[in-house]
């Protein structure tokens, strides 16, 4: 049963924009509006990493690579959390995911399939 279901990602040139979005169902959809989220991202070989969060109030952080080119947003009523993402870098290539947000994140045990961004220089 898919719970969180990533979309939007795909190949961009270095200084593009894409905009990705995460539909909530399940215990997440149901849970949803009351959740912190956070857009979370996987590059080859490396640790995943906190992208973005937003908290059930509508506050937001960033990760300093992203801070300025990327925007967290949520729509409760669509259970949706959406990364806009402008002025890509190669450095930005990775496999996105979104999850509840938390300092507990890294011991999530449930993680969607993820959608793959690339940037080209």
């Amino acid at each position: 049963q898919v719970q969180l279901a990533e979309s939007g990602g795909g190949l961009v040139q270095a200084g593009g924009s894409l905009r990705l979005s995460c539909a909530a169902s399940g215990s997440f959809g149901i849970f949803f509006s009351i959740n912190d989220m956070g857009w979370y991202r996987q590059a080859p070989g490396k640790q995943r990493e906190l992208v973005a969060g937003i908290s059930s109030g509508g506050s937001t952080n960033y990760a300093d690579s992203v801070k300025g080119r990327f925007t967290i947003s949520r729509d409760n009523g669509k259970k949706v959390v959406y990364l806009q993402m402008n002025s890509l870098k190669p450095e930005d290539t990775a496999v996105y995911y979104c999850n509840r947000g938390g300092s507990t994140w890294r011991e999530y045990h449930y993680w969607g399939q993820g959608t793959q961004v690339t940037v080209s220089s």
